[in-house]
């Protein structure tokens, strides 16, 4: 019989922002953004304090928007330096109780800790400790989910924020997924959870209705997907040294892109996706591709590779728009953009690059 895991999702609480207030005081309990400024063209959000997020302000909103909605809201530029020392201090603290650490970003983590080097036991007990060690060594705050599965535990460690602990037995895994709204699946965006629900299909109850084959014959190769997790089953393991060859993010539109204008804005929005996934793996391409789909459903895509890596909102979201112009997007109809990040490897310094030139 094979041993039930014991998994932890630790995600740390509006973590960019949070970083920001507790370094500068005059930034406590206010309404803060970090991301981009509203002036000119226009920025967009990376993350935001809880203060904002009462006003209706949320991540990878366009700025212009958030400010609309907060008008007292601070815009403070991100520090990505100070929230990588800080992401390395939160992995010390994981480290002391597992080495089965899997990085999904700067700011969570999923941890196995089946077996645990301190021999405590408990993965509740083992949660508590690490969001204690968070507040006192780094005066923040963290929200962790428990439970004998990554994607269960995910979904918990968001259902008490902020600050909170949820743990899902494994007596309770079935029903919890069965009363789940199905926006609330990790993995399912707006658009498959729209085309669930006009489908009649609004819970983990629901899907379960509907055999493994025609969840894939209406949803493709994640219908396999489905099938498992809503019956509580995810037997994907915690790995510490996943290898990523590309990191990307795309878009279907509820309506055609016609305007430059609303290109550029959804460009931004991806682009926050993108950055903050290669924060996530702390990689830097060399490669961005701006995928394309139009209207008539042809998909074109373009690229540009740099001589160094890149992996800041600013420089993807430029290259991307670069890329777009060239295509001539004027009065076409668009109905997808997407952004990838690849070509990850070694960087050489520009002597080494000009010697194998020769």
């Amino acid at each position: 019989m094979s041993v039930q895991r014991k998994i932890i999702h630790i995600d740390m609480d509006a973590f960019y922002a949070s970083v920001e207030q507790r370094d500068n005081p005059e930034y406590r309990g206010k309404a803060i953004a970090v991301g981009g400024s509203p002036e000119g063209r226009g920025g967009v959000v990376a993350t935001c304090s809880y203060e904002a997020r009462k006003f209706g302000v949320r991540s990878a909103m366009p700025s212009k928007r958030a400010l609309q909605l907060c008008p007292h809201l601070i815009f403070v530029r991100p520090r990505f330096a100070a929230y990588k020392e800080v992401s390395q201090s939160v992995r010390e603290i994981f480290s002391r109780y597992t080495d089965l650490i899997e990085p999904l970003s700067l700011d969570e983590a999923y941890l196995d800790v089946t077996e645990d080097k301190q021999q405590i036991g408990s993965a509740i007990a083992i949660a508590q400790q690490i969001k204690q060690a968070i507040r006192d060594e780094l005066q923040l705050t963290a929200s962790a989910g428990v439970s004998i599965n990554k994607f269960v535990a995910k979904i918990a460690s968001d259902m008490q924020k902020p600050d909170g602990l949820t743990f899902i037995a494994p007596s309770q895994v079935e029903s919890f997924m069965e009363n789940l709204p199905v926006e609330k699946f990790f993995g399912v965006g707006k658009v498959t959870a729209d085309k669930m629900k006009g489908m009649n299909l609004h819970t983990g109850k629901d899907l379960k209705k509907l055999t493994e084959n025609e969840l894939v014959q209406y949803f493709g190769k994640s219908g396999r997907f489905y099938y498992k997790i809503v019956r509580g089953i995810d037997d994907r393991a915690v790995e510490p040294h996943r290898e990523t060859k590309s990191v990307g993010a795309e878009d279907t539109f509820a309506y055609d892109l016609t305007l430059i204008e609303e290109m550029n804005t959804e460009l931004d929005k991806i682009a926050v996706t993108v950055a903050n996934r290669l924060e996530r793996y702390q990689l830097k391409g060399r490669t961005v591709t701006l995928k394309i789909k139009y209207s008539d459903f042809k998909q074109i895509t373009r690229n540009q590779s740099l001589a160094q890596g890149i992996n800041d909102l600013p420089t993807i979201s430029a290259i991307a728009k670069q890329l777009l112009l060239k295509t001539e997007p004027e009065d076409k109809k668009i109905r997808l953009l997407g952004i990838t990040l690849s070509n990850f490897g070694e960087e050489h310094p520009p002597e080494t690059a000009q010697l194998s030139l020769f």
